[in-house]
């Protein structure tokens, strides 16, 4: 039987893994990832953890870590674990030691100061790379119970879509990327009670 094209509940059948991307429910109630879209960097039989990819600080690189180049890159609040800590994604691959590839071209973490080296000596390459304060964590089984409770959707992830930090709606960019099922949901309104 064919789905009405306004079904507010598609069915979501990718399976989460390092990679993809978290994509919440138009009405998820959690105030903190609401409309958010969170690149899952591991997901396991102890947990879950990743970057919230759509939500940003005033604050510029350079005013949170000391002798870094002024590249005033924006920084993500990656999530409310570990707040105070500093992470980053980038794209310069094996460049920088001890980095872990998350999906093709996209990679998590490594040394710290060979990256402030490599954008000393190259401020252009601060476009490869996205810095975040905090994490955002899943205890075991309790992203497999918040999907089965429909908070998110999962998508695939991307280079571009993961490391695009000029995508203003990147919540309903990623649903209508979904498909034709998806892309209702991007309209969905914040406060339905005010439709």
């Amino acid at each position: 039987m064919p789905r009405h094209f306004l079904d507010l509940d598609p069915e979501n059948n990718l399976q989460p893994a390092r990679g993809t991307l978290l994509v919440s429910e138009p009405y998820l109630p959690d105030p903190y990832f609401r409309r958010t879209v969170v690149l899952l960097c591991d997901h396991n039989d102890e947990g879950s953890f990743g970057f919230v990819l759509n939500r940003h600080t005033d604050m510029a690189v350079n005013d949170l870590m000391e002798n870094m180049p002024p590249i005033g890159s924006q920084v993500g609040i990656g999530g409310p674990v570990q707040s105070s800590n500093l992470y980053y994604l980038h794209t310069l691959g094996k460049r920088i030691i001890g980095s872990e590839e998350i999906i093709d071209g996209v990679f998590m973490g490594g040394d710290y100061d060979q990256l402030r080296g490599v954008l000393k000596a190259d401020e252009k390459l601060t476009k490869h790379v996205r810095f975040f304060v905090g994490y955002s964590g899943w205890d075991k089984d309790q992203l497999d119970k918040e999907l089965s409770e429909k908070s998110w959707l999962v998508a695939p992830g991307n280079k571009k879509r993961i490391m695009d930090v000029r995508t203003t709606d990147l919540w309903g960019a990623t649903l209508r990327a979904m498909g034709k099922s998806f892309a209702p949901l991007a309209n969905f309104p914040e406060d339905p009670s005010l439709n």
